[in-house]
C-alpha cells in the first residue's frame, strides 16, 4: 500500500506569516489538530499543531508537570496568548517539516506519524509543493478495509 491510497486532498493550509491568532481560528473553526505551513509558491515549510502552540503558551509547562509541586495556572496561558497572537506562525512550527510523497510505502507514513508523535503528515510532489495530508486514521481506515466491519 502507498500512501496516495490514504491521502486527503481537500485540506487547509497557512502561510509561514499567518499570525498564531489566524491558525488558532483556522484550526477550532476547522476542528484540525495542525495544519501544513507553505511557503507562497505552495512549497511545504513546515508544520504546525495545537500541541506546538500550547508549548509555545506554557514553554515548560511539560517539564513543570513532572513536578510534584506544580499548580497550573490559567492566567499565564492568558497573558501569553495575548504576547503571541501577532507573531508569525512561522515563530512555532516544526521545521524542518517531516512530509511523505504518494508513492511512499504507507508503512513509512505509519512510522513518522507515530516515531514523532503527529497525529497527520503533509504529503508533497518532488518540488515539496503541498498535495495533500495523511492522518493517523486514514491509516487505519485504508489498511482495515474489507477486513473489519465498520
Amino acid at each position: 500500500m502507498k500512501v496516495k491510497d490514504a491521502v486527503i486532498y481537500d485540506i487547509s493550509a497557512v502561510f509561514e506569516d499567518e499570525t498564531v491568532e489566524t491558525v488558532i481560528k483556522l484550526l477550532s473553526r476547522q476542528n484540525l489538530s495542525g495544519v501544513p505551513v507553505v511557503d507562497h509558491d505552495m512549497r511545504v515549510v513546515g508544520f504546525v499543531s495545537e500541541s506546538d502552540l500550547i508549548k509555545a503558551l506554557v514553554p515548560s509547562y511539560f517539564s513543570l508537570l513532572r513536578s510534584a509541586s506544580f499548580i497550573p495556572d490559567t492566567n499565564q496561558l492568558i497573558r501569553n496568548v495575548v504576547k503571541i497572537k501577532d507573531r508569525p506562525v512561522s515563530d512555532f512550527m516544526n521545521k524542518p517539516p517531516v512530509v511523505v510523497k504518494e508513492d511512499d510505502p504507507l508503512i513509512v507514513a505509519a512510522y513518522y506519524l507515530i516515531r514523532h508523535g503527529f497525529k497527520s503528515l503533509p504529503v508533497v510532489d518532488e518540488a515539496m509543493q503541498l498535495v495533500g495530508i495523511v492522518r493517523r486514521i486514514d491509516i487505519l481506515r485504508v489498511v482495515s478495509e474489507g477486513k473489519l466491519e465498520i
